[in-house]
């Protein structure tokens, strides 16, 4: 039998995670949740860059079965697809929710429920994706959740444009983060998802959340019970900043960092809009893709999703 218990539940029963939920609350007032700082009340309903006020806002949740192994699992990862974001990149390949706004407002209360639901369904854990701009709310959602029975890990899935500051307020909420590293270069950062400072804001922000969770632990079975796992989109003509990234995540995180280095990227929203990356109008090819995963091997990665040493 596992002994694993997740460390939310001991922030919980000392106190310490409705101290949280105020703080995090606190933020929104002049909201400095994420890098962004648009300073605006989101308890009164003014939205910012993200259009989201002081409810929950998801467009679907289930059990799902295409993320990484470790997460998924043989009964699949508890996800909820959080509406909206704070980047806007431009070939987002789920734009309909990130930056038209798909889904619909809930309850705290509902947001509980939809955890305990997909824990019933038997999910390994529960799985925010685009949680950065919602974080008040998820967090404030979690006393109720675990009255209601919520015992397994949380999964803090982002685009890694998160405030350093934000992450340290959620130490002993998640056991397991899933940023992106996007680019290792801010200019295309700026020209694609108007995220400035990105790469030296996403260093920060994952280490902080390495410091908290480290290495990526798994059970017998290989399901992720705690730890930090990274992915990296590979773009065409090199875009990414691939090499950058790589070397950030051995030197500066750990060679065992589990990375998962992505080759799905296909043209959509407004990819090839943008007349200083043409190259986003056409899928990478293989040549790039081995390319990335070259880039990853030399700086002495060995976790790497698929191709595990």
């Amino acid at each position: 039998m596992s002994t694993f218990r997740p460390s939310y539940l001991r922030l919980y029963e000392n106190g310490e995670l409705l101290s949280r939920i105020d703080t995090l609350t606190a933020l929104m007032k002049k909201c400095t949740l994420c890098p962004r700082g648009c300073m605006v009340d989101r308890t009164r309903g003014v939205t910012g860059i993200c259009r989201v006020a002081a409810l929950p806002v998801i467009d679907s949740y289930a059990p799902h079965f295409g993320e990484e192994p470790p997460l998924t699992g043989s009964r699949g990862s508890g996800t909820i697809f959080f509406s909206s974001c704070n980047l806007t990149c431009a070939y987002c390949q789920n734009y309909e929710v990130s930056q038209l706004g798909s889904g619909r407002e809930i309850s705290t209360d509902e947001l509980a429920s939809i955890m305990l639901l997909l824990q019933e369904k038997g999910c390994h854990n529960i799985n925010f994706v685009t949680p950065t701009h919602q974080i008040a709310q998820i967090v404030k959602s979690l006393p109720k959740a675990i009255e209601g029975g919520l015992e397994v890990p949380l999964v803090y899935n982002s685009g890694g444009y998160d405030s350093p500051e934000t992450i340290k307020l959620l130490d002993g909420i998640f056991d397991i983060y899933l940023p992106d590293i996007k680019y290792g270069d801010d200019w295309p950062a700026m020209a694609l998802s108007f995220a400035p400072g990105y790469f030296e804001v996403a260093k920060l922000a994952v280490m902080e959340m390495h410091r908290q969770v480290g290495e990526l632990v798994l059970t017998p079975a290989g399901i992720a019970r705690r730890g930090l796992m990274v992915r990296h989109l590979v773009l065409p003509g090199s875009i990414a900043g691939t090499r950058e990234v790589m070397e950030f995540i051995a030197k500066e995180l750990s060679p065992s960092t589990y990375v998962n280095l992505m080759d799905q990227y296909r043209p959509c929203h407004k990819a090839g809009d943008n007349p200083d990356f043409p190259e986003l109008s056409r899928p990478i090819t293989r040549a790039e893709f081995e390319e990335a995963l070259a880039f990853a091997r030399e700086a002495g990665l060995k976790r790497i999703a698929g191709i595990e040493e």
